[in-house]
């Protein structure tokens, strides 16, 4: 039997979103102002949640997961990103990109469950109010959450494994900005279509369920607020569902085009846009798209402003 020798590929080299030099200093001052935004923003979202007791429902409740999520995410590559636009060296060490892949794959999972969830929990909100301090109990939201991040870390140890399994002897240019599964299937040497049809079944499960439920949950609010004989208490209820549609919008309109296409049609330029948009701008707009659609975020922000500025009059 015939045994082909590979050389063990010990790093990557990420070749990063330009090579000019010019366009470097510039992204690199773009995405830390970003990065910035992301971090401030997602964790002034949790201490406003935490510190305004009127925040502490089911629905501030996932979107402060959701904000733990986005930092998280942001943080997995966005860091890495901004050091090799400065850096002539753009090399990251296999186990480092493998657990980059880890992380990544798990926080994207969960953040889809979490729409998920979210959809869910305005549909008992708006369609069954008088149960929803019932259905929607802090015990529930509690085990909901931690359904989320451990299906999310379950998620990615399954796809990892089976992408870390496969073996790279072509090339360890990573024609990328992070470590993603589409570019590593480009470098193996090995047969990847049962580890891509894996990540395939995977990536869709997980979309396309959350994406049900956020589209049953959404018709049935549609069919209660069109029941709604008040105005004013159809624009409450759409305000209270505008937010959420948003930044689902926003967020599965870029993976979707990454993750749930035939690789057959993949273009590295074309998902590097993309990417940057669903790991590094949709981070930082979502405590944006809640809060300046809220009045309840906006107050609870007043407040918070206040107490800090007039502590003696508190």
């Amino acid at each position: 039997m015939t045994k082909t020798n590979y050389t063990l590929v010990t790093e990557f080299i990420l070749l990063g979103l330009t090579d000019t030099l010019e366009l470097q200093i510039i992204l690199f001052l773009l995405f830390f102002v970003i990065y910035t935004f992301t971090v401030l923003g997602n964790a002034g979202m949790i201490y406003l949640i935490r510190a305004d007791p009127r925040l502490h429902t089911p629905m501030y409740f996932f979107l402060a997961n959701l904000s733990f999520v986005d930092i998280c995410y942001s943080s997995t590559t966005t860091p890495k990103m901004m050091v090799d636009l400065l850096s002539e060296k753009k090399t990251i060490s296999f186990a480092g990109c493998f657990l980059q892949l880890y992380f990544y794959i798990a926080l994207a999972t969960t953040e889809c469950i979490l729409f998920g969830l979210m959809a869910y929990d305005r549909y008992v909100a708006i369609c069954n109010p008088l149960l929803y301090s019932l259905i929607m109990s802090r015990t529930v939201c509690l085990k909901m959450a931690a359904g989320a991040f451990t299906a999310g870390l379950l998620n990615s140890m399954v796809n990892t494994s089976y992408v870390s399994s496969l073996s790279f002897c072509r090339s360890n240019v990573i024609h990328h900005f992070f470590c993603d599964s589409p570019p590593l299937f480009k470098l193996s040497c090995s047969d990847t279509r049962l580890t891509e049809s894996i990540f395939s079944t995977f990536a869709g499960v997980n979309m396309v369920g959350a994406l049900l439920v956020i589209f049953i949950s959404y018709s049935y609010i549609l069919f209660s607020i069109f029941r709604i004989h008040s105005g004013e208490g159809r624009r409450k209820a759409f305000s209270t569902c505008a937010s959420h549609l948003t930044a689902i919008i926003l967020f599965y309109s870029t993976t979707s085009y990454t993750y749930l296409r035939p690789s057959s049609s993949y273009s590295l330029s074309q998902d590097k846009v993309a990417s940057v948009f669903y790991t590094a701008v949709i981070p930082m707009l979502n405590p944006l798209v809640y809060s300046l659609r809220n009045k309840e975020v906006k107050r609870a922000l007043g407040n918070v402003i206040t107490r800090r500025k007039f502590p003696s009059f508190l």
